[in-house]
């Protein structure tokens, strides 16, 4: 039912009308009555009806003051203006105040039916109107999302997309930056992620960014359109902030692309910026914020510009010495890093110095470790290629280590048998031992014997003498100290045998002879 206010100075006219006009049949209902416009437009004020069936001549506000009033604050209300004969004419001014029907007095109920009839079939006509035009609305709203989301996928990436394509786009979201540039924020999930992980990441980032113009997902990554509104640090701070909150819920990491500041009629531009810098992962590393200062400069580079010294490294692994080892692949990596070749070029770095590693590990080892190269090629960054790389050289000079420890104990053993054998020898030495009796190299075999017995080779000979001579007058007390000092490599020189033998004891031989 349409809500009826009926508007009349004179009280038989107001109670006439109201009585015998059958309203409910008209789909109406009589919702009050008012003597004059003041009144009637204080009614309309606290309960707005739908139809106002008003006299033209009344004291205080007339039906034509009422109308212009009504038409600027409630123009979907309909009036209905009573006149005399007299009065027509001048009652069809209100024209230009959406008035379209007049009733001329005397009318009887028939007329007031007919015309509430055809005020009613047009608000019906209206309401249909509205909810199609609300239905479409409700479905424009729902698929503009997307539509905004299409829209920048094809900004981004179609040649074909220009100016005017925006301008067009612009107007339909309703999206007004007057003369603020734009940056593109491009987010990269790390690991193993689900579908619905980008559209976490895309609101967190709408709802901790400020002034979002647009955002979609692209690929397997997140583009969001921000206002260059904010100071940069800032903006770095919510991007930090919103890797936080995405890794505290989804336990995954985030690597972050930012552009520079341009219009946002440039955002192809911007784009393939954004590509350029998470490129650049690979080097800097995963959970990272890149922006274009960190990629300026990196130019290819010839692949002689890498200066490596390859032969020490396989020599750590072959004698197994993995603390050597690692720490001339860490040189490597550096190396390779700051070159900041482009990726191909780096990796082939990388594969041409596994294979020379995994060669040391003989033919079973090539076929079993030739299989990890796939595995390692497939990793986004350097420092994830720098810590598989390591673990499959530990694994090899470890292979090294075990082979050649048993090894090192026969030759040590070996050694500390010569050094018992020849104590009384003055000419007894590490060069002379490695020359002439065990035919190897004196630094590796010092450097073993060290390994070995914690000792450097001289300070364990001069610690045997000391011990043996200690034994000696244990088992003789008359001994002559010249006597201990021929015996045990000192020659013809007593006065440095006491000198060492207190250094070692803390006591002179003759005061250590007293002792006992």
């Amino acid at each position: 039912m349409y809500k009826v206010l009926l508007v009349d100075d004179e009280r038989l006219i107001l109670d006439g009308i109201s009585k015998v006009v059958d309203w409910a049949s008209a789909g109406t209902e009589l919702a009050g009555t008012a003597r004059n416009g003041i009144e009637a437009f204080e009614k309309v004020r606290r309960n707005p009806p739908d139809i106002v069936i008003s006299d033209i001549k009344m004291p205080g506000m007339d039906g034509l003051q009422l109308a212009a009033k009504l038409s600027e604050a409630y123009p979907r209300i309909k009036l209905v203006l009573l006149s005399g004969f007299s009065d027509f004419e001048y009652a069809r001014s209100a024209l230009r105040y959406g008035v379209k029907q007049y009733l001329l007095k005397p009318c009887n109920e028939n007329k007031i039916a007919d015309v509430l009839q055809e005020l009613v079939a047009e608000l019906n006509k209206e309401e249909q109107r509205e909810q199609f035009v609300s239905s479409i609305r409700y479905g424009l709203e729902k698929v503009l999302p997307h539509v905004k989301e299409q829209f920048l996928k094809e900004f981004v990436t179609n040649k074909t997309y220009g100016n005017h394509d925006w301008e067009y786009y612009r107007s339909l979201f309703r999206l007004d930056l007057g003369s603020s540039d734009v940056r593109l924020i491009l987010f990269q999930l790390e690991d193993s992620f689900e579908f619905e992980h980008m559209f976490a990441v895309k609101n967190i980032a709408e709802e901790l960014l400020s002034k979002t113009v647009l955002s979609s997902t692209v690929g397997e990554q997140v583009l969001v359109v921000v206002e260059d509104a904010v100071p940069l640090n800032e903006l770095h701070d919510c991007i930090k902030r919103i890797r936080e909150t995405f890794l505290r819920y989804y336990k995954i990491d985030l690597t972050v692309a930012l552009s520079e500041a341009s219009d946002i009629t440039q955002a192809r531009k911007l784009y393939k910026q954004t590509l350029e810098c998470l490129n650049h992962r690979f080097y800097v590393g995963a959970g990272s914020l890149i922006t274009k200062r960190d990629i300026v400069g990196a130019e290819p580079c010839d692949y002689s510009e890498l200066m490596f010294d390859e032969d020490n490294l396989m020599l750590q692994i072959k004698t197994g010495c993995w603390e050597e080892a690692c720490h001339e692949i860490d040189i490597f990596f550096r190396q390779v890093a700051g070159l900041r070749s482009g990726i191909p070029t780096a990796k082939s770095y990388v594969i041409q110095l596994f294979m020379s590693i995994i060669r040391q590990g003989g033919s079973d080892a090539i076929h079993h470790y030739r299989d990890k190269l796939v595995a390692l090629m497939d990793l986004e960054t350097l420092q994830a290629i720098q810590a598989f790389f390591k673990d499959i050289a530990r694994q090899i000079t470890m292979s090294h280590y075990e082979r050649t420890k048993n090894k090192h104990c026969d030759i040590v053993e070996k050694m500390l048998k010569i050094i018992d054998s020849h104590l009384g020898n003055p000419e007894l030495s590490l060069n002379g031992v490695a020359n002439e009796m065990l035919y190897m190299n004196p630094d590796y075999l010092g450097k073993l014997f060290k390994k070995e017995t914690g000792e450097k080779f001289s300070n364990y000979v001069m610690k045997a003498r000391i011990t043996k001579a200690t034994e000696l007058i244990d088992q003789k007390l008359d001994i002559k100290i010249f006597e201990l000092a021929e015996q045990l490599g000192f020659g013809d020189n007593p006065q440095y045998f006491s000198q060492v033998f207190k250094k070692y004891t803390g006591t002179t031989p003759t005061d250590y002879m007293k002792t006992i």
